[in-house]
């Protein structure tokens, strides 16, 4: 399969003036058109960091980054911006939801940036809320929606964007398990209609539904497996 995003000998050093902590280290790691990786470890080994650089949010010490075959690696912020907003979305385990603006509202902000006309901005709305189940709540604000729902929010201002690479830093980390278990069967839809997914988890359970596990110690590649072998 064609590689969608291809990471080779990345490296990521953060450095003050008495300490230099290396959280990535000669990571090599290929995700294909179409694939569910879980990225896996203990707290502390550099999954996060794998995935916001990954998505162009932390650039690397060193190393090369491929996003469909582009060297991405060395790009200005102006460059990064408009790539994330074009090809990657973003779910975070917080929702980041802004709670002065709607549901509709919220999904629309990523697309104001796009400069999308305003019909298509709302095509656009209307069906990531329909994909995610909450057409009907479009006028609801985040405080008047459960944890699992604000999540799916999250997850349909990502899908608004239409991008190819779909990130999730432990999408389900707020949630109770059947919540849980809601986002990620969303998850697992939105992955069989064609869109990447990279799942950052400390789930083990949600981790072996995924195609294929990375796990991530100190900030080295450990091991990589199909999901669920040897369970």
């Amino acid at each position: 399969m064609t590689a969608l995003l291809q990471l080779s000998r990345l490296d990521k050093v953060y450095r003050t003036e008495r300490i230099e902590t290396h959280a990535l280290r000669g990571i090599d790691v290929s995700v294909a058109e179409g694939e569910f990786v879980a990225v896996t470890g203990p707290s502390g080994s550099g999954k996060t960091t794998f995935l916001n650089i990954a998505g162009l949010l932390e650039e690397p010490s060193g190393g090369q980054i491929l996003l469909d075959g582009q060297d991405v690696s060395r790009l200005g912020d102006d460059a990064r911006s408009r790539l994330r907003n074009r090809a990657i979305g973003f779910i975070f385990q917080g929702f980041n939801l802004i709670p002065d603006l709607n549901v509709a509202d919220n999904v629309d902000v990523p697309l104001r940036y796009r400069g999308l006309p305003a019909a298509e901005r709302q095509a656009r709305i209307t069906q990531a809320l329909t994909q995610v189940g909450l057409a009907s709540r479009a006028r609801h604000y985040p405080a008047e929606l459960s944890g699992g729902q604000q999540q799916r929010v999250a997850i349909a201002r990502a899908l608004a964007g239409r991008p190819r690479l779909l990130l999730a830093d432990e999408p389900t980390g707020n949630l109770d398990t059947q919540m849980a278990r809601s986002v990620m069967e969303l998850l697992e839809q939105i992955n069989a209609s064609g869109t990447t997914i990279v799942m950052v988890t400390h789930d083990a359970d949600l981790a072996r539904r995924a195609q294929r596990n990375i796990h991530i110690v100190d900030g080295q590649v450990a091991e990589l497996a199909l999901a669920g072998a040897g369970a």
